[in-house]
């Protein structure tokens, strides 16, 4: 069983104070019921419809408030969890895409949190969350071509060795780590801000891996919660 120990930049933790996360490891297994995704999508866009959860506004507000920090523009570049919950709410639901790509849109729909996912055998060294020098590569289509961007200066993004592999911290993905129920080593991150209720956060994370484990049995698990190390304990 591999194991990915993403690293998280101090600086960021000064533009999200209280930043905390779930790191989700997967060995896949074979595929017996694709359907799962699909389920779990339709489940999740019904909740999103249903006003869903009660703080979702809350945490997606203070998701624009941070995005703001880093000199973002929320409502051009939103995070992840916002713009797929803002597309339910105009179209009433999500077409189905990809099996695991479905049910980790769900858990992020469901639970009003951004949601990575990746093919953890396309990167070169471990995940970071850095500030950006706006020199890193990051690889994308534009206009129908593959092309290659550079992050702004001081923009938050996630990368590894060779560069980009998130923009605007969970905003848009890169082309080189994108996962597909193909991937035999996959890698998921749930990013929560204080405003998520923390036991929802490992809820959502058991959906995650409830639902890949019911996809394909005999699939292989690490999940890692990560938080600033240097965050005051309770009461003190």
């Amino acid at each position: 069983m591999f194991i990915v120990s993403p690293s998280i930049a101090p600086e960021v933790y000064g533009i999200a104070p209280g930043f905390r996360a779930l790191s989700i490891c997967v060995e896949a297994a074979p595929v017996r019921n694709p359907c799962v995704g699909e389920i779990a999508l339709q489940a999740a866009c019904e909740a999103v419809l249903a006003g869903t959860p009660a703080w979702a506004e809350a945490h997606l507000t203070a998701w624009a408030e941070v995005f703001q920090g880093f000199g973002a523009r929320p409502k051009r570049t939103p995070c992840s969890a916002d713009a797929l919950r803002k597309r339910v709410l105009r179209d009433g639901a999500m077409p189905a895409l990809d099996p695991v790509v479905d049910l980790y849109n769900a858990v992020s729909l469901k639970y009003a949190v951004p949601v990575g996912g990746e093919n953890i055998a396309a990167y070169q060294g471990a995940p970071r969350l850095v500030v950006a020098k706006g020199t890193e590569p990051f690889d994308t289509v534009k206009e129908g071509e593959p092309a290659v961007e550079y992050p702004s200066q001081g923009e938050v993004i996630w990368c590894d060795d060779a560069g980009v592999t998130c923009r605007r911290w969970n905003w848009r993905q890169g082309i080189r780590t994108r996962l597909s129920v193909d991937a035999q080593q996959m890698w998921f991150i749930l990013e929560s801000l204080p405003q998520m209720p923390l036991e929802k956060l490992h809820e959502a994370g058991k959906m995650l891996t409830d639902g890949l484990e019911e996809m394909m049995p005999g699939v292989m698990i690490d999940v890692a919660f990560i938080e600033d190390a240097k965050q005051p304990a309770p009461g003190l």
